[in-house]
């Protein structure tokens, strides 16, 4: 079922829940929900957005999983929080002083539930949100909340500088870069 125009615009300001918890290997950071996911209640939502392909093209689950499905990603030790909690049409109708505040609040998160890693979806919210007008894509000298933080880019199908593959491309590198960093455990025997 699609929202309709009006379901949308009454989305505007809507919030999700982050989908976190102890012993994550990554917290993905987005910028903010769009209207359909402030719609829906689901990180990620919106037909077109290449999050949840993306992931499973890079390897962090097994399948492609739905927006609805999203705390099926605590089980692969994922997790999803962003900036700015408040759905908006654009990104860009948020404040700097919002991603700011927002920043802090990334930080407290992960100060107290420790995930392995940071992966912020963006790099201009990024600058924003941590005064770092330099920041380039990639793994970032400066840890966040204690932990190492890589930046990617945005997944959402509005970001015309990369194609699903290419996109896929950055996030597998990030995996496994990851699994350098921090080598799962063998599976029990049995």
């Amino acid at each position: 079922m699609k929202p309709t125009q009006a379901e949308l615009a009454a989305a505007n300001g809507r919030t999700i829940a982050d989908v976190i918890a102890p012993g994550l290997r990554v917290l993905f950071v987005g910028i903010n929900p769009g209207l359909y996911s402030g719609w829906s209640g689901y990180h990620f939502a919106r037909p077109g957005n290449r999050f949840w392909p993306t992931l499973h093209a890079a390897g962090f689950t097994p399948r492609q999983l739905a927006p609805a499905e999203q705390m099926e990603l605590l089980r692969h030790r994922c997790g999803v929080t962003n900036f700015v909690a408040r759905a908006t049409a654009r990104a860009d109708e948020l404040t700097t002083a919002e991603l700011v505040a927002g920043g802090q609040r990334v930080s407290d998160l992960v100060q107290t539930f420790q995930p392995q890693s940071v992966a912020v979806l963006g790099i201009t919210a990024y600058r924003a949100a941590y005064a770092r007008p330099r920041a380039a894509l990639g793994r970032q000298p400066e840890l966040l909340g204690g932990r190492p933080v890589w930046v990617l880019p945005n997944p959402s199908g509005l970001n015309a500088h990369y194609t699903p593959a290419g996109l896929a491309g950055v996030f597998r590198v990030f995996r496994l870069e990851l699994d350098a960093a921090f080598p799962l455990p063998p599976p029990a025997p049995g």
